[in-house]
């Protein structure tokens, strides 16, 4: 390695160590001088140290980074000890970062340059992102809490020790498909419902259309109809977001098709972008005409994850996936369509999911792809007869109407573009 490298080299490992050395810096900017731990230039020499020790190390003993690595630790322990007799602050993410910062500089010289620089950035973000991370901890409640750490034992822990082969009855049961199925959704609920829990609904209804379609749509569906009855007047913008969910449905449905086969998807495209354009088209503009809302309810949703809830879902999706092909044998494709139909009145979610599941194992993509279409047809029929009974006559008028003009809008583009 040339002098010229070994240059570049050290300048990267001192830029890691500024730029980490910015952030703890500035973190404690009013302390007075000598009176910080480490600070921006520290930092940044402990950068530059990782970097020279890899560059020695290379040159001699591997080791060495190891017994320097050991030294710095001593230091910084004794710096941290005096430090707290005097402020009296156990924190030791300083302390952490300082031995993160000589770690990032060792692996620059040893050609992680990329690997080092990235880290650098994550770790800065990380450290300067403590008061809203604070903030969202305080937020927390138990149950959320759990359902976190269920939702990493379905997907991290489980997910990869289960068989990827079929049993039973056509193959069916093939238990690594099925569960992956449950982690999508389980994942896109989950994300939908820390959205709302940390955004809240005093931004309007639209906003918990939109977060909250990726949670349940029909969930939204029910709390904001209830609101009209209480909140007179008010139906544009509860229309507003009855109708975002919904949209956020059906881009909700393009996104779990593509995940799972990008061929159906685009088959699907046409249908669900015109639908869920037309849907957002109209939640805006009776938005934009609405008068101000303002309610301390919340919009009640169910918790994030239960994992007797997905063993439910897992074991729906099973029967759902056994009678599409029961049917499919037995009477041919209006079977197929006639559980579509059955399956949207609850739930659209497993006869999309099943659909995009058979169409990669030998079933037709158009069977699939109109299978979709009436479940989401009848799901989003079911919404609006919602609408119209819970709330009020006005809300039903604008939900049914905007959401029958968007599905036979959808359907008909489909059948000019691909004859179906």
């Amino acid at each position: 390695m040339t002098e010229l490298e070994n240059f570049k080299l050290l300048g990267v490992a001192l830029a890691i160590g500024l730029l980490i050395g910015l952030e703890r810096g500035w973190r404690a900017r009013d302390r007075v001088e000598g009176m910080r731990v480490a600070g921006l230039r520290t930092y940044g020499l402990i950068g530059l140290l990782g970097g020279l020790s890899g560059i020695l190390a290379q040159q001699g003993n591997a080791f060495l980074v190891g017994f320097v690595f050991l030294g710095l630790t001593s230091v910084l322990l004794v710096a941290y000890s005096k430090s707290l007799e005097k402020f009296e602050d156990v924190s030791i993410t300083s302390l952490i970062a300082s031995l993160i910062t000589f770690t990032l500089g060792a692996l620059t010289v040893f050609g992680h340059i990329t690997l080092a620089s990235a880290s650098a950035v994550v770790i800065t973000s990380l450290l300067s992102f403590k008061p809203l991370l604070h903030g969202w901890v305080k937020k927390l409640e138990q149950h959320e809490l759990n359902a976190t750490l269920e939702l990493l034992l379905i997907s991290v822990v489980m997910l990869p020790i289960l068989p990827n082969q079929g049993y039973g009855p056509w193959e069916v049961f093939n238990l690594y498909h099925i569960w992956w199925m449950v982690v999508l959704i389980a994942g896109i609920s989950y994300l939908g419902y820390f959205a709302i829990r940390i955004g809240g609904n005093q931004h309007g209804p639209v906003l918990t259309g939109a977060l909250g379609g990726l949670v349940s749509s029909t969930a939204v569906t029910l709390n904001l109809s209830k609101l009209s009855s209480s909140y007179p007047n008010m139906e544009n913008v509860l229309a507003a977001g009855i109708l975002t969910a919904c949209a956020t449905l059906f881009a909700r449905t393009l996104l779990i098709t593509w995940v799972m086969n990008p061929v159906l998807c685009q088959t699907l495209l046409p249908a669900f972008l015109v639908m869920s354009l037309v849907t957002y088209l109209v939640a805006f503009l009776l938005w934009k005409n609405a008068r101000d809302f303002r309610t301390n309810e919340e919009i009640t949703l169910k918790n994030p994850f239960q994992l007797g809830m997905a063993l439910k879902f897992a074991a729906f999706l099973v029967l759902i996936l056994l009678l599409s092909k029961l049917l499919k044998d037995y009477f041919g494709d209006m079977g197929t369509y006639f559980l579509a139909a059955t399956s949207g009145l609850a739930d659209a979610d497993p006869i999309i999911i099943s659909m995009s599941q058979m169409s990669k194992e030998g079933m037709e993509v158009g069977v699939a792809a109109k299978a979709i279409l009436i479940a989401v047809s009848v799901n989003s029929a079911i919404k609006s007869i919602f609408s119209w009974v819970i709330g009020s006559r006005a809300l039903g008028f604008r939900v049914a109407g905007t959401l029958l003009i968007a599905v036979v809008a959808g359907l008909l583009i489909t059948y000019k573009i691909n004859g179906f």
